[in-house]
C-alpha cells in the first residue's frame, strides 16, 4: 500500500480513535520486515470478518485459513465463498487433526467452562472419590493431583476463578451426583489449537493473526496486549481489533460495509463456531436453531456432546432448587 492509500484509509477512520489506533498499530506489525509470512486464521465469524477486510487492505499476500472440527454451520461454509469472491483471496479449507465427534471420544466430554473441566479431568485420571474433605486429608490419598485438589476445596479463597465455588452448588451437586463419563478441555485442543500448530508450522509462518477482542471477556480478558511472542521464534501473535469495543465494532462494519455471515441476519445468532459446543453459553439455543435451519448438525450435538448436556441441564436444576431453598422456598414455582 502506498503512502498515500495509508493517508487515506487512515483518514476514513479518524472519527473514531480505537479503529484509527488499530489501523495504525496494524500498519505497523503488518509491514514490518520481520513479518515474513503472515497466516490470518478465518473463522466465518463476525470478528474474523473485520480481520479480514484489514488483513487485505494491508498484506494482501497473507494466507487465509479456516480450520473444520466438522460441527460448523453450513452458512459458514457458504460465508467462506463470499469473502473469496469479495476480496479476491483464497481462503484453504484444513480438516482438524481430531474431528469433534473424534476428539470427544479420545479427550472426553466438554462440560460448563475449560477451565473447570481441565481439573475434573485431573481428578478423574486419579480416581477421585468426590469427597468433601479437608484439603490436607484428601492430599494425603491424592498426591499427585495437588493443584486439582485445590481447585475442588477452593484453597485460593472465596469466588477464586481457581476454586471450584466460582461455580455455585456445583460442588455439592458433584458429590451427589458423580460424573460416570470422561470430562475433558481437551477437544478444543485436538480440533482447534493442535490443528492450528501443524499447519503454521507447516506453512512456515512466523505472524499469526486473530480476531479476538478483550471486551468478549473469558481467557482474553485475562490478555493485556494486541501483540505477543516474538518474530524471530516463530510464535507472534498479533490481535488487530483486540481493543475494539462493540461499539467501535458496528462503526467499523458501517465504514467498510461488512456483511457477516447468514449465521446473524438469517438464523439470528450472535456467536459462530463449534455448534452446540457444552462450554458456550448459548448452546441449549444454538442447537433448537439448527434444530430448524441444519438438522444435520442437530443431530450430530445431540448425538456427539448427549452426555454432558445431560450432565449440564442436571447441574442447573439442581442448583436452582438450591438457590430456592436458601430463599426459604420449599419447592420451585411452575414458572422456574
Amino acid at each position: 500500500m502506498t503512502e498515500q492509500e495509508q493517508f487515506a484509509l487512515l483518514e476514513s477512520v479518524s472519527e473514531n480513535t480505537t479503529i484509527f489506533d488499530a489501523y495504525e498499530k496494524a500498519f505497523a506489525v503488518l509491514e514490518d520486515d520481520r513479518a515474513r509470512t503472515v497466516c490470518a486464521s478465518v473463522s466465518g465469524g463476525a470478528d474474523s470478518d473485520l480481520i479480514v477486510d484489514m488483513v487485505t487492505k494491508i498484506r494482501p499476500d497473507a494466507k487465509f485459513v479456516w480450520f473444520n472440527t466438522s460441527m460448523e454451520y453450513e452458512a459458514t461454509e457458504r460465508h467462506l465463498g463470499y469473502l473469496e469472491n469479495r476480496y479476491g483471496i483464497k481462503i484453504e479449507r484444513v480438516r482438524a487433526n481430531y474431528p469433534v465427534p473424534l476428539a470427544v471420544k479420545k479427550f472426553g466430554y466438554p462440560f460448563l467452562a475449560k477451565m473447570v473441566s481441565e481439573y475434573i479431568s485431573r481428578l478423574q485420571r486419579h480416581n477421585f472419590d468426590w469427597s468433601d474433605r479437608p484439603y490436607e486429608e484428601l492430599l494425603t490419598d491424592f498426591p499427585n493431583c495437588k493443584s486439582s485438589l485445590k481447585w475442588w476445596c477452593n484453597e485460593k479463597g472465596e469466588n477464586s476463578r481457581f476454586g471450584i465455588d466460582r461455580w455455585k452448588y456445583l460442588k455439592e451437586f458433584m458429590i451427589e451426583n458423580p460424573p460416570t463419563f470422561p470430562i475433558s478441555a481437551g477437544c478444543c485442543k485436538g480440533a482447534k489449537k493442535d490443528t492450528a500448530h501443524d499447519f503454521q508450522k507447516s506453512q512456515k509462518a512466523n505472524l499469526i493473526v486473530t480476531g479476538e477482542r478483550k471486551s468478549e471477556g473469558g481467557a482474553r480478558a485475562g490478555t493485556s496486549s494486541c501483540f505477543t511472542g516474538a518474530y524471530d521464534n516463530g510464535s507472534a501473535v498479533f490481535r488487530p481489533i483486540f481493543w475494539l469495543k462493540d461499539s467501535d465494532k458496528e462503526e467499523y462494519e458501517r465504514i467498510f460495509d461488512i456483511r457477516h455471515s447468514e449465521c446473524y441476519w438469517g438464523y439470528g445468532l450472535r456467536r459462530t463456531g463449534c455448534v452446540g459446543c457444552p462450554f458456550g453459553r448459548n448452546w441449549e439455543h444454538e442447537i433448537e436453531v439448527a434444530k430448524q435451519y441444519e438438522p444435520r448438525l442437530y443431530r450430530a450435538c445431540t448425538s456427539v456432546f448427549a452426555p454432558s448436556y445431560e450432565y449440564t441441564r442436571a447441574y442447573w436444576k439442581f442448583r436452582k432448587h438450591k438457590e430456592a431453598e436458601a430463599k426459604g422456598y420449599e419447592q420451585l414455582s411452575l414458572f422456574d
